[in-house]
């Protein structure tokens, strides 16, 4: 059986985040190592799928990887009450062949001949100035990124200032109450290991 003719089947999953709630396919929603965070309808203009999930009045954020929508919802009711509903929109939205995202936000990377450019432009990290710059990204993809994925987040590095790196964090990862023990027990120990030198500390801003 070819694999277009195996039906999407959904399940949830929960995340660190009591807010968010990650809605896994048994075959990829996007190219690998790709994905899209949306705060809003007005930003879904080239998202069909999280522009259909902003009609639902409890959805505050959806955020799309290879092969699970995160789904972060507002406080005026729990998952037991729209969990089920929003499983059977996605399955049935999905194996109705509707779109899910015709155009990825890009990303421009900057192009320099002093250090080997590897950061895809749909990976949301700011564009690497340097070569220390361009061995954190390289870090977070190889290390950081497929453990957060899991949860239904991602980090995405933003600057470094000064020893200070600043990330970003996304998906369930945006306002997750565990995403500070992430950051300093993990990012951080890796980050300050690997580059002790460059590296003395990691701050993270919510998007």
């Amino acid at each position: 059986m070819n694999i277009q003719d195996i039906p999407y089947i959904i399940y949830a999953e929960e995340t660190p985040n009591p807010t968010s709630l990650k809605f896994v396919a048994n075959k990829l929603l996007l190219v690998s190592g790709a994905s899209a965070d949306y705060q809003s309808v007005a930003e879904t203009a080239d998202a069909p799928i999280a522009k259909n999930l902003f009609q639902f009045p409890f959805v505050k954020r959806v955020f799309v990887s290879s092969n699970y929508v995160t789904v972060t919802k507002h406080d005026m009711v729990e998952w037991e009450e729209i969990r089920d509903e929003l499983r059977v929109f996605i399955t049935n939205y999905l194996n109705q062949g509707n779109a899910v995202i015709n155009k990825l936000p890009q990303r421009e990377v900057a192009k320099d001949s002093s250090f080997k450019e590897t950061v895809s432009v749909n990976t949301q990290h700011n564009a690497p100035s340097n070569a220390v710059e361009n061995k954190i990204i390289e870090v977070l993809e190889q290390y950081i990124r497929p453990a957060v994925e899991q949860d239904g987040g991602l980090i995405t590095f933003k600057e470094l200032n000064d020893g200070v790196v600043t990330v970003q964090m996304r998906g369930s990862c945006s306002g997750c109450p565990s995403s500070t023990m992430t950051l300093k027990a993990g990012i951080e120990a890796l980050l300050k290991r690997l580059l002790p030198d460059d590296v003395k500390e990691v701050v993270s801003e919510a998007v």
